[in-house]
């Protein structure tokens, strides 16, 4: 039961970082710029809902944790800059900054007993977590291409953070956020394609499936 409601929680949890992070901004800035409103105040009213929700989880955890801190620090530091320049720019490159910690956080993962691509595992439906949960305990080689695919999670958005800063200095201010919602998706979907395809392979080549190991359901009977 315990699995069955973090697992729901944990795809809530994505759902509102979606809303809250992705479509909410983006819908809020091509609004306002509908109605007439600049692209300086509808970029910052575009920010408000990611702001908002950082506060909002201080308040509720009754604790300053390490993404909120960010979300604020990069949100108060843009604006700033922004006033500074006199150029909505510095607002756009906040996601490209985003990106950059986010590929940060993915390596340090690697420093801890468990990186990331496993710690994802709660999103998953129970069965599946159990079989990653016995597949990590019992096998080598899984815990290896856990670790792999979060070094090319973490160079990926690298890679992402750079293309966006590009595209914030370079393109039509009013093209970038739907781009950088474009790109989002564009990684996403690479990297989940290439996750599979690689990860099958490094486990089929390490005697893990007959069915060319399938790490997303790697059980007892599907080993080698």
């Amino acid at each position: 039961m315990t699995s069955v409601s973090s697992a729901a929680g944990g795809r809530r949890a994505m759902f509102g970082v979606l809303v809250l992070e992705v479509i909410g901004p983006l819908a809020i800035f091509y609004g306002l710029r509908a109605a007439g409103v600049g692209q300086f105040p509808a970029l910052l009213a575009g920010g408000v809902l990611p702001a908002a929700r950082a506060v909002y989880g201080i308040v509720k955890e009754r604790r300053i944790n390490g993404i909120a801190l960010f979300v604020l620090g990069t949100m108060s530091l843009t604006v700033a800059m922004s006033f500074v320049t006199g150029s909505p720019r510095a607002l756009l490159v906040r996601n490209g900054w985003g990106t950059a910690a986010l590929a940060l956080w993915l390596l340090l993962s690697l420093l801890r007993s468990q990186p990331f691509l496993y710690e994802a595992r709660i999103v998953m439906p129970p069965d599946q977590q159990a079989a990653w949960e016995r597949s990590w305990a019992r096998f080598p080689a899984f815990r290896q291409v856990m670790r792999r695919i979060t070094a090319i999670w973490a160079a990926a958005f690298a890679v992402d953070a750079v293309i966006r800063v590009l595209m914030a200095l370079t393109l039509p201010i009013d093209l970038v956020p739907a781009l950088d919602d474009g790109l989002l998706v564009v990684t996403l979907v690479a990297l989940v394609a290439v996750q599979r395809l690689y990860g099958r392979r490094y486990l089929r080549e390490h005697g893990l499936g007959r069915r060319g190991a399938e790490i997303y359901r790697l059980s007892d009977e599907e080993r080698a």
